[in-house]
């Protein structure tokens, strides 16, 4: 059941009744041209066709933010089976690494093509609703999973919903351990800031539920759907977070965060925040919940 009501405003209060797609395709094709706007995903190929034994074709194929292989699944309404469709998907593209290298390559060039993350696969599952035992079935996988709600609102709006989110087992999720996390111990960097490090961990895997961690070697990105965050290793005497907030909507401070768009550097968003003490974790709590809002 979709718990959001949305209203009209204008001389009254008026509900705007949600709808479904007339069909499966009318979300497709609207998601796959727009596809990094609405799930952070570089879009691929549609209709992929798969050459195995079974065959089939895998309906969107994309890399997400961190470079990590996407298969998404689009069903008109409720359908048992889309879970277990994309992951038969999956698996194919997990035994055809040239295939799907080729294709990064062919579209996106070789430096895409050169740094995909086969560590953490996942598959976007966007339809008109969920099941509580699908969104209890992600949960059992192995895989990185997301499952999503669409619903039409009057003829130029479409919300699209988290259900349920699980990062695979192969992917860094959850609180783990500084050193498992990538995040230096006190015997790496100086103890201040190792802590500082632990800190911010905690802190961006507590803005909500499901949110998860993707390890990558250059940064960790925090993510719902989307990447809203990502922490570098910890300089000398800072640490960098990134965060998707919009630079233009905050005063930036000197020294504390800095506008970094068309700028280079690791991880993904435009917000650059220098982090050097808890006092700075504490003013930044805002920025990481617009972030997270934003995502």
């Amino acid at each position: 059941m979709l718990g959001l009501k949305l209203f009209r405003t204008d001389g009254g209060v008026t509900e705007v009744v949600p709808r479904l797609a007339e069909v499966e395709a009318d979300v497709q094709d609207l998601i796959e041209a727009h596809m990094e706007t609405m799930l952070g995903v570089r879009f691929l190929a549609s209709e992929h066709v798969i050459d195995c034994v079974d065959g089939g074709r895998i309906d969107s194929l994309g890399l997400d933010e961190n470079n990590a292989p996407v298969v998404v699944e689009y069903k008109r309404g409720t359908d048992a089976g889309v879970i277990n469709q994309g992951l038969y998907y999956i698996s194919w593209l997990m035994a055809h690494k040239n295939a799907f290298r080729n294709l990064v390559r062919d579209r996106l060039g070789l430096p895409a093509a050169s740094q995909i993350l086969w560590s953490a696969p996942r598959l976007i599952c966007v339809a008109g609703d969920f099941t509580r035992y699908d969104a209890h079935a992600v949960r059992e996988h192995r895989r990185s999973i997301d499952l999503v709600r669409y619903r039409y609102f009057g003829s130029d709006l479409i919300g699209l919903e988290t259900v349920a989110s699980v990062t695979g087992h192969a992917a860094t999720v959850g609180r783990l351990s500084r050193r498992t996390a990538g995040i230096p111990s006190a015997c790496d960097q100086g103890g201040a800031l190792a802590q500082l490090a632990e800190a911010v961990d905690e802190t961006l895997l507590g803005l909500g539920d499901g949110v998860t961690r993707v390890q990558r070697k250059q940064y960790a990105a925090y993510q719902r759907l989307r990447n809203f965050a990502c922490v570098c290793p910890p300089q000398q005497t800072k640490l960098l977070v990134y965060l998707k907030a919009d630079p233009k909507t905050v005063d930036l401070i000197p020294g504390f965060t800095r506008d970094v768009t068309g700028v280079g550097h690791h991880g993904t968003g435009d917000l650059e925040l220098q982090l050097r003490t808890e006092r700075d974790l504490e003013r930044a709590g805002d920025l990481f919940r617009l972030s997270y809002a934003a995502a």
